[in-house]
């Protein structure tokens, strides 16, 4: 069983920077996070998340198998996380074999959310159908913070 509290957890897994110009991680997954994506991932295999609508803290991301949704130049990349136990473990793993999922946005909604990190975490209730974490009872969430040296979007 997931723990879906509410309480923000320990040591967010951040995604790799991807773009241009930038030093910082845009966005990060909650370990409660990493977990539900190890278990979709055999399930599904390869995933994605999307995040589109949505104007604030709470909004729910979208997760798809990768290819599912069809990104396109309107699209930012903004990190890509490696879920897979020795990235999450650090070089003295064994290693195993990369768990690489894209975190995507729009980039009218990325307008808006320039000046903040991302941190997508998991909460009990309904998800959207076409995610798909939707079966296990749980949704994926955003939560946001001002990131210190965000570069506005234009």
């Amino acid at each position: 069983m997931l723990d879906t509290t509410e309480a923000p957890l320990e040591a967010p897994l951040e995604a790799t920077v991807t773009i241009p110009g930038e030093t910082l991680s845009r966005v990060s997954l909650s370990a409660t996070a990493v977990e539900l994506l190890r278990k979709l991932w055999t399930q599904y295999g390869p995933l994605m998340f999307h995040q589109s609508g949505g104007c604030c803290d709470g909004s729910s991301p979208m997760c798809y198998p990768e290819g599912d949704f069809l990104t396109s130049d309107n699209d930012i990349l903004l990190g890509t996380f490696d879920i897979s136990p020795s990235a999450a473990a650090g070089a003295d793993s064994t290693p195993t074999e990369h768990q690489p999922i894209n975190f995507w946005m729009s980039s009218e909604q990325f307008a808006y959310w320039s000046h903040t990190h991302l941190t997508v975490d998991v909460v009990k209730g309904r998800g959207s159908g076409f995610s798909v974490e939707a079966p296990e009872g749980v949704r994926f969430l955003i939560r946001s913070r001002l990131m210190e040296t965000a570069t506005p979007f234009v």
